[in-house]
């Protein structure tokens, strides 16, 4: 689920493009009522799709990317205090990843440091999984002005990175982020200097941050998260990264393996059966996408012998990879 705060803004923008807002909302299962006031909970999956189909509609490609521009800190909601008032960023990406499930339970977010660099890599998770494009544009985007907002509009990252491919016109993503923009790579996120992360941020106040805390830990589920949730999003980040293991995945979510082993059986799961269920999904983002090579495509998906990867397929689709890819007409160096 999202909080109808993550559509602040839609009505305007998709008037401004032309489109009948009420009916697009209607076509996704939404009305405008429901997105009108901020807590309402929307599944994350006919948000998505109302992104998508308002893109699609309107010509636009950059639609999530035009909501996320205007964007604010207090678009948070609540948490917007307890963040503007975290003495550094790491302090508030921190928090964000803490109550996360409090903005957007689909939010997968993943702060990997290794050396001087930092990548802030984002997901959505939608069940079922629908495209995200735009929902991934207008998250990044999001995600980028509250670094903005904490570090001062003189911020710049190193680069801002999309697995999917670059629309028609740039415009739009250089006047957003101002900085190296790549497109088809292998995460959806933000590459910034680490030192970037301890900058202290002049705002904060340490008396408003603890008030803040206890007004964040009363709203109702401050304190719910779901482990089955939490290890989807975990594999969705690691997984391109070849980190998707068990043992990495319980250290990140900060238990030991007996302990998250035993909470994913009360859900009647299993890890393996988390790992094909992202496997799936992924999989079929990255074979849409004509820049990526089968090879590496069994590469991001954790198979390091690309045999293994078309048996996998095979199993899973009922036919190899490369006819899959024939019959759905993308083309790719293979």
């Amino acid at each position: 689920m999202v909080r109808a705060a993550a559509l602040t803004n839609y009505m305007e923008v998709a008037q401004h493009l032309g489109l009948n807002p009420q009916q697009m909302l209607r076509q996704a299962g939404l009305s405008q009522a429901l997105i009108e006031n901020p807590e309402q909970r929307l599944p994350t999956s006919a948000a998505a799709t109302l992104l998508e189909d308002s893109a699609r509609a309107s010509g636009c490609l950059t639609f999530g990317l035009r909501m996320a521009e205007s964007r604010q800190l207090s678009d948070f909601g609540a948490i917007s205090l307890l963040l503007s008032h975290q003495p550094t960023l790491r302090d508030a990406l921190e928090t964000i990843v803490q109550y996360r499930h409090l903005l957007n339970e689909s939010l997968a977010l993943f702060v990997d440091e290794v050396g001087k660099t930092v990548v802030l890599r984002e997901e959505i998770i939608t069940d079922p999984p629908v495209a995200v494009r735009q929902g991934i544009e207008l998250a990044i985007g999001v995600l980028f002005r509250m670094c903005s907002a904490l570090l001062g509009a003189g911020w710049r990252p190193l680069a801002v990175n999309f697995t999917h491919d670059a629309p028609p016109d740039l415009q739009l993503h250089r006047r957003v982020f101002g900085c190296k923009v790549e497109f088809g790579s292998e995460f959806n996120g933000i590459v910034c200097q680490a030192a970037d992360l301890d900058k202290a941020n002049p705002l904060a106040d340490p008396a408003m941050a603890r008030h803040a805390r206890r007004l964040v830990e009363s709203l109702p589920g401050a304190a719910q998260q779901s482990t089955l949730n939490d290890v989807r999003k975990a594999i969705y980040l690691l997984l391109p990264m070849g980190r998707a293991t068990i043992e990495q995945i319980a250290q990140s979510l900060g238990m030991n393996v007996r302990t998250l082993q035993r909470r994913l059986e009360e859900s009647q799961m299993t890890f393996s059966d988390l790992i094909n269920e992202v496997r799936r999904d992924l999989v079929l983002r990255y074979m849409e996408n004509p820049r990526y090579s089968l090879s590496r495509i069994a590469d991001l998906l954790g198979y390091s012998v690309p045999s293994s990867f078309t048996r996998w397929f095979t199993t899973q689709f009922g036919t190899a990879p490369a006819a899959w890819r024939r019959e759905h007409q993308v083309k790719a160096d293979e």
